[in-house]
């Protein structure tokens, strides 16, 4: 029994195997932050998010320490984009 491997007949696609260029969101994800910004508008938009946060000192905290980190960067460099450098302090607080 002869065992071969069989091609494909014919060419690819040019962009065939490239998939989503990186960092693009997909359809879902894009349409959901959409609804989102939009629902965010219509309650009122950022004035009304300033108002909410100074009803209540605990408003002011779930804006710090939940809705304003998502603004921020998720890596952490160092100088020039090189590797962060972390040096620790001895039990005399002395580096």
């Amino acid at each position: 029994m002869d065992s071969k491997i069989l091609k494909p007949a014919g060419r690819k696609p040019p962009n065939a195997g490239k998939g989503r260029v990186k960092g693009v969101k997909n359809k879902t994800t894009r349409t959901a932050l959409e609804a989102i910004s939009l629902a965010a508008e219509k309650l009122g938009g950022a004035d009304r998010l300033y108002s909410w946060s100074q009803e209540a000192p605990e408003n002011e905290k779930v804006f710090w320490g939940t809705i304003y980190p998502k603004l921020l960067p998720l890596q952490v460099t160092g100088a020039n984009g090189g590797s962060l450098i972390v040096q620790l302090a001895g039990a005399d607080g002395r580096l």
